[in-house]
């Protein structure tokens, strides 16, 4: 029983149980994938069937992981499988417990007034805006915020964060941004705003069929 309800793997070279960060990744990729699409469908068509299946299936895989052992969420087994052939970084589990309890919080709130009471306010669409950025800053760029607030709350200092982000030391020379490189950020903002500016009324334009493909089917 207590092999198969707990937080995290021991494995060999690391003192404190650790969870795949890929695996974690990928399976927040899916989420977000859920997520935006079921928001998307409720900003255009005003559809809310998808967004209360994607938060009972959230809700249900974050109790997994929180309670009884994250080896046995079904998004975490999905994205095991997606990145098998890759090799394993591995990341401290006791932040990763804190921050997807924040998600259990967030994912229950969400269940309450949409699932269950049926109704909407600022407070869900709130809600899913924070949890569509959490999923999104997981799954692109590897960066868990629920982490960032771990050490807040426990005086233990977390272990084994993602790029080793936990162990102030000085960056590489390849990760060292010069001022010719922030320079060409501002310019392609810069560009972004120029190109809305001079270029909105040309691309606002509905592009035309080019082999008449559309008006040959309505014509039948």
């Amino acid at each position: 029983m207590n092999k198969l309800i707990q937080f995290g793997e021991q494995v060999e070279g690391y003192n404190i149980r650790v969870l795949n960060e890929r695996e974690i990744r990928a399976s927040a990729g899916i989420l977000f994938l859920a997520t935006f699409t079921s928001l998307m469908l409720i900003l255009f068509k005003n559809d809310f069937l998808l967004i209360r299946y994607v938060i009972s299936i959230f809700l249900v895989d974050f109790i997994i992981r929180v309670f009884l052992n994250p080896k046995f969420s079904p998004t975490l087994i999905i994205g095991r499988l997606i990145v098998r052939s890759q090799v394993p970084e591995y990341v401290g589990a006791r932040q990763k417990k804190f921050a997807w309890t924040i998600g259990v919080i967030l994912s229950a709130t969400m269940f309450v007034f949409l699932v269950i009471v049926n109704a909407t306010s600022p407070i869900t669409g709130i809600i899913c805006l924070i949890c569509l950025v959490f999923l999104f800053f997981e799954s692109a760029f590897g960066i868990c915020l629920g982490c960032k607030f771990y050490s807040l709350f426990y005086k233990e200092k977390a272990q084994y964060c993602p790029g080793e982000v936990c162990d102030k030391k000085s960056k590489q020379d390849i990760q060292k941004t010069s001022g010719l490189q922030l320079l060409i950020v501002f310019a392609f903002i810069a560009f972004i705003f120029l190109a809305t500016f001079l270029l909105n009324d040309h691309f606002s334009k509905k592009p035309y069929d080019l082999f008449g493909i559309n008006g040959t089917a309505q014509s039948k």
